[in-house]
């Protein structure tokens, strides 16, 4: 809720699950003690730009047990002398005020549980466990493609028996007409009756002399 010129939080609804609350931008100056009763569960808040002016006003953040970061930029309570001693003496389970720690050490970019950076993590698990499917599956078609290949390998083979088999027949047939091409043109001829079955004209005529 940034920059909408709130003036206070008395209407905020009962949120047990919220963790992150940005009220930046605003004109709240009191009734922090409606974040304790309706967001119990508050672990970032947010007050930058805001109206607040005391330490004391802060007081009901006391009630967040789980209240680690708050940001009061550009507040007037800022410029108060000792401002960040005071607050982490307010609120001894704060670990981060206006993004540095006691010690003055920044505050990480961001914050997991609050962002919701761990859900990011399971779904680009989830992406990489899909490819990894994936892979398998394409590998699988592979090993498919490659016994059709051999399948027709030896098909391919066994055609090859045939023509040799082919190329055998032909060559005894050629090798007969070879033999016939020496024979005399009489004996040629004899010899095709013969196998056709049929009489030579010249035998036929000696029989009816007879």
């Amino acid at each position: 809720m940034i920059n909408i010129n709130l003036l206070s939080v008395s209407n905020l609804p009962k949120l047990n699950k919220l963790r992150k609350l940005e009220l930046s931008d605003n004109r709240i100056s009191g009734g922090l003690e409606v974040l304790a009763e309706r967001t119990p569960n508050l672990t970032h808040l947010n007050l930058s730009s805001n109206k607040i002016k005391d330490i004391n006003t802060l007081e009901p953040l006391k009630k967040l047990p789980n209240l680690h970061s708050l940001d009061l930029f550009n507040c007037e309570v800022t410029m108060l002398i000792n401002y960040r001693e005071s607050v982490f003496t307010l609120l001894p389970q704060l670990i981060y005020l206006d993004g540095f720690d006691a010690d003055d050490q920044e505050a990480p970019d961001s914050d997991p549980e609050a962002d919701g950076d761990g859900l990011e993590d399971e779904y680009e698990n989830g992406e990489e466990d899909d490819d990894d499917e994936e892979d398998d599956l394409d590998e699988e078609v592979i090993d498919d493609e490659d016994e059709e290949d051999d399948d027709l390998e030896g098909e391919e083979e066994e055609d090859g028996v045939d023509d040799e088999e082919d190329e055998e027949e032909d060559g005894e047939e050629d090798e007969e007409d070879e033999a016939d091409d020496d024979l005399p043109r009489g004996e040629k001829r004899k010899r095709n009756l013969e196998d056709e079955g049929e009489e030579d004209p010249e035998d036929e005529e000696d029989d009816e002399d007879d």
